[in-house]
């Protein structure tokens, strides 16, 4: 992967929307920009002048501009003053879908939106903000139970996208999605997505080639920057110089896994706050994840630090897909087949793995949950806080993956009889690493795996623990080089 051409690549296409850019300012249109009045018909009308015009900079001063589902076109450049702020409808008939491609994943419905469009560019100091709250937007309150919560972003097949800047807030479902887009460039941009609702992802990358993030400040209520490829594979993709935090993952690749992740590099970043894991990898539906580096990486308060997943839930998405996971572990494949994992290098990682705190778990989702103050700490607990997991399935190895100048800080309190737990195969059950259980080490399980190596990894304990540092199960070539 070719990283200076891909930066180079993502800044030439920036400045060619800056050199073609002719101005237009919203309030010109008509919008009111009160917080009250609806100024969809306003921002779509401008935003279409814009592109009629060949293309410009559609300027949006300070304001509280209330818009429904408005469509992005090719060469529009969508800049908000500092105090400006794009607010989602609570409305849900002003996110109607009958001139929307149909969602591959999920429910269809989404904010801005665009299709098969170029040099389409967000930036400034102003907000976006889907006030997408559970009140308003409950789960399954569509026609016949369906979820119409709308999504904040939705843009395919578009190419020489740049976000920059801006503050991207409360999706009423996921954040910005991105499917088969190329030439993608965030920078500066602050996604704060936490605790608002379910499922908030921040970026999701579904089959993106040659994408750029950078100095990026994200929270996150689900996966944080999430890498899929429910048809085509991500290809390379950069990561760099990021502050991450997230209810679920900080950085993950998969669930949906068909198309596959290859040349992927990810450096610098501070992943914090993460009780469900920090980095996932996970191939579960046929597809190829190759050449992935992750480098120079600090964790503080996660869960398990690395989590590396080749399983057989086999879903190729044929058709629209419901997002939600079959989370039992009775599930069957679904026929796609099985993908490879390989070529994984993970250095110069500095993590803290802590125990959930119950307070912080209360606020994870938007509705108050009970807290436990019973002394002691549970199973899902320690399971979560879980050591380093690598494991394939039988018959399908984890290949060729390197862990080098790696230092982790685990909990502890493993008991006698956690070290006795045998941990099942669930080859097609939705691949989390707590799903698995209290595992019978603590520093690192690995299953169904080859060629691993250890190069001056330290594992420490805080606590003491029962457990055994290091387990292997049908693990053939693991050099562990302290």
């Amino acid at each position: 992967m070719n990283i200076r051409k891909l930066i180079s690549t993502c800044m030439a296409a920036a400045l060619v929307g800056i050199c073609q850019a002719k101005d237009f300012n919203l309030r010109d249109f008509g919008a009111v920009g009160d917080g009250k009045a609806l100024d969809t018909a306003a921002v779509q009308k401008a935003i279409d002048a814009c592109s009629d015009a060949g293309g410009g900079v559609l300027r949006v001063p300070a304001g509280k501009f209330v818009i429904g589902t408005v469509e992005l076109k090719s060469n529009v450049t969508l800049s908000l003053d500092h105090g400006a702020e794009l607010l989602g409808s609570q409305n849900q008939e002003d996110y109607p879908t009958d001139k929307l491609r149909p969602a591959r994943e999920g429910q269809s419905q989404c904010l801005l939106y665009a299709a098969d469009a170029k040099n389409i560019r967000l930036e400034g100091l102003g907000v976006i903000d889907g006030r997408g709250t559970p009140d308003v937007f409950p789960r399954g309150a569509g026609p016949r139970g369906k979820d119409t919560r709308p999504r904040l972003i939705r843009f395919e097949n578009c190419e020489n996208l740049t976000f920059s800047g801006l503050t991207y807030k409360r999706p009423a479902f996921w954040g910005i999605h991105l499917i088969d887009c190329r030439k993608v460039h965030f920078t500066g941009v602050k996604v704060r997505m936490r605790n608002n609702h379910y499922n908030n992802d921040g970026l999701d990358l579904d089959g993106c080639e040659e994408v750029l993030i950078e100095n990026c400040d994200i929270e996150a209520g689900d996966d944080a920057i999430c890498l899929k490829s429910s048809l085509n594979p991500c290809r390379n993709i950069v990561v760099r110089d990021c502050i991450v935090s997230s209810n679920t993952a900080a950085l993950k690749l998969g669930t949906s896994s068909f198309g596959g992740f290859i040349d992927i590099d990810v450096s610098n970043c501070l992943f914090r706050d993460c009780p469900m894991g920090a980095i996932k990898l996970q191939s579960v539906d046929g597809g190829r994840l190759e050449n992935v580096s992750i480098s120079r990486i600090t964790m503080e308060e996660v869960g398990c630090p690395i989590f590396i997943r080749l399983g057989n839930r086999g879903r190729a998405y044929s058709k629209n897909t419901k997002t939600g996971a079959n989370l039992g572990a009775e599930v069957e494949p679904e026929g796609a087949g099985v993908g490879t994992i390989k070529n994984i290098r993970i250095s110069d990682v500095v993590a803290e793995v802590v125990i959930e705190d119950r307070v912080k778990a209360a606020n994870a989702h938007y509705k108050k949950l009970k807290v436990d103050t019973t002394p002691g700490i549970k199973d899902q607990e320690k399971a979560k806080a879980g050591p380093i997991m690598i494991t394939g399935i039988p018959g399908h190895k984890v290949e060729d993956v390197v862990l080098e100048n790696v230092r982790i800080s685990f909990p502890g309190h493993g008991s006698e009889e956690d070290a006795k737990n045998e941990v099942p195969e669930d080859i097609a059950r939705y691949p989390e690493q707590f799903f698995f259980g209290v595992l019978p080490s603590w520093g690192a399980y690995i299953r169904h795996a080859k060629d691993i190596e250890f190069k001056n990894v330290n594992l420490s304990v805080r606590n003491d623990d029962a457990r055994k540092k290091v387990a292997l199960v049908e693990v053939e070539g693991f050099i562990d080089q302290e």
